[in-house]
């Protein structure tokens, strides 16, 4: 099923963990419209702006498979309001910085960035269409959450990678 323009509802809800321990996780009528709020907000724009495919890493889960990786029933995941993503050959802090100053969100993290090694980690986004968007902006290194975006390195003009 496709929820926009270059996403399908599919790159959302694939899940090695479900798969193996049998655990459905088939978003409903709500949790979609929440994907394809997030698609046309956030990944769009993000799309448009690098003008390549950015890659799903974690999408929609259902309760029972936020518990069984170790994540909380409560988590944004589970409304179908957050992505985790990267985009192939960009720096994770190049497109944490880019949706900070570009698109509305609830919340961005900066999930496992090491400065020695700027394209690890992730960037998780959310988007919730209902109330006003928290702009929270927070590093995560592995051990602890930090508030706001570390600052880029760059070099002979370009973000460090």
């Amino acid at each position: 099923m496709q929820i926009s323009k270059h996403f399908k509802l599919e790159e959302f809800t694939k899940s090695m963990t479900a798969t193996r321990k049998g655990i459905s996780n088939e978003p409903g009528s709500g949790e979609i419209k929440n994907l394809e709020n997030l698609c046309y907000e956030i990944l769009e724009p993000l799309r448009a702006k690098f003008d390549k495919p950015i890659t799903i890493t974690s999408g929609y889960r259902s309760e029972k498979l936020s518990e069984a990786i170790g994540s909380k029933s409560t988590s944004q995941h589970c409304k179908g309001m957050a992505a985790d993503l990267e985009i192939a050959g960009i720096p994770n802090i190049q497109i944490a910085y880019w949706l900070q100053n570009n698109v509305d969100f609830d919340q961005l993290i900066l999930e496992f960035y090491d400065p020695d090694n700027p394209s690890g980690g992730w960037v998780h986004v959310s988007y919730n269409e209902q109330g006003s968007n928290r702009k929270q902006v927070l590093t995560y290194d592995g051990k602890k959450y930090s508030n706001d975006l570390p600052d880029m390195e760059w070099k002979d003009g370009k973000v460090k990678s």
